[in-house]
């Protein structure tokens, strides 16, 4: 008879798995389905999440394990987009309460709660993540604008990912040229009216006083870039920053031009710095430069 300790080494025998097993594992370690359904009864040891697909444990799935949960109930050639894979991606932005997953548009999916499913053609080649399948950013965050209404929401998301440094405004129109035209006409208007080099980050207090501002930045360690908006001889603003605690990185658009591995170093350097001492207090908003 197979005990429960060794069922948990099938579980975890892949670190990424998170705790969570489907059937096909439970086949593999000779355990039923008819055990593993009584194992997820109320009160006992794990937790049914999709059909097949069980968490061996008894409180409910973290984040992560359904977005593992889920990938194992829709199978092979699912890619995870959405907030969960801007997050992923190291952006910092509010999840959903569905799951965003996209299928090949040959498959039937059945509808589980707490999932929202896309089949499309178009399956975006994916990007593997501490073991999951992801969307890259553009596609993330544009898969998210089609579904908003709100045109302040769909300006922000579209431009999540010029403001993180994934992408430029040219990937973000080719990726929405490439895809489905249902609700891209908001999304549309906002990367044409938009001049990636005009984008920044404001950086205030708490209180919401201006300090600065950068080109890209990492709130949760609070790492500033700028090499676009370079101080001028009268502005200190740089100094302001990084009174505040802020790791601040400075370059030229010729040094990032000329130079992309020493910028990149100094970029991985500066990260560790800011990662190593605490964040600081402050908030970015961010912002389009209007014409005057």
């Amino acid at each position: 008879m197979t005990t429960t300790a060794s069922i948990l080494d099938v579980a975890h025998r892949d670190s990424t798995s998170a705790g969570v097993i489907d059937l096909k594992k439970l086949r593999n370690a000779g355990i039923s389905a008819r055990r593993a359904a009584r194992l997820a009864r109320p009160g006992g040891p794990w937790r049914r999440v999709y059909p097949g697909v069980f968490v061996i444990q008894d409180k409910p799935p973290s984040r992560l394990q359904l977005l593992h949960a889920a990938i194992a109930r829709y199978g092979p050639g699912a890619v995870i987009t959405g907030t969960d894979a801007l997050r992923a991606h190291g952006v910092t932005h509010p999840l959903t309460n569905e799951i965003h997953l996209l299928l090949p548009h040959y498959r039937r999916p059945g509808s589980e709660p707490g999932v929202l499913t896309y089949r499309t053609a178009r399956m975006p080649e994916p990007v593997i993540i501490d073991g999951l399948p992801y969307a890259g950013a553009p596609r993330a965050a544009l898969d998210l604008a089609r579904r908003e209404s709100d045109p302040k929401a769909v300006e922000r998301l579209t431009t999540l990912p010029l403001f993180w440094g994934l992408c430029d405004r040219t990937e973000l129109l080719a990726e929405l040229d490439a895809g489905n035209q249902r609700g891209s006409s908001a999304v549309r208007a906002v990367l044409r009216s938009l001049d990636d080099r005009e984008t920044f980050t404001q950086i205030c207090d708490l209180r919401g006083r201006r300090i600065g501002i950068a080109d890209a930045w990492w709130d949760q360690v609070g790492l500033a870039w700028r090499y676009r908006t370079a101080a001028g001889p009268t502005d200190f603003s740089h100094l302001a920053l990084t009174a505040t605690g802020t790791v601040l990185v400075r370059c030229t658009p010729r040094q990032l031009n000329d130079t992309p591995a020493d910028v990149t170093h100094e970029l991985v350097r500066a990260y560790t710095q800011a990662a190593r001492t605490p964040r600081p207090k402050v908030r970015a908003v961010h912002r389009r430069e209007t014409a005057a």
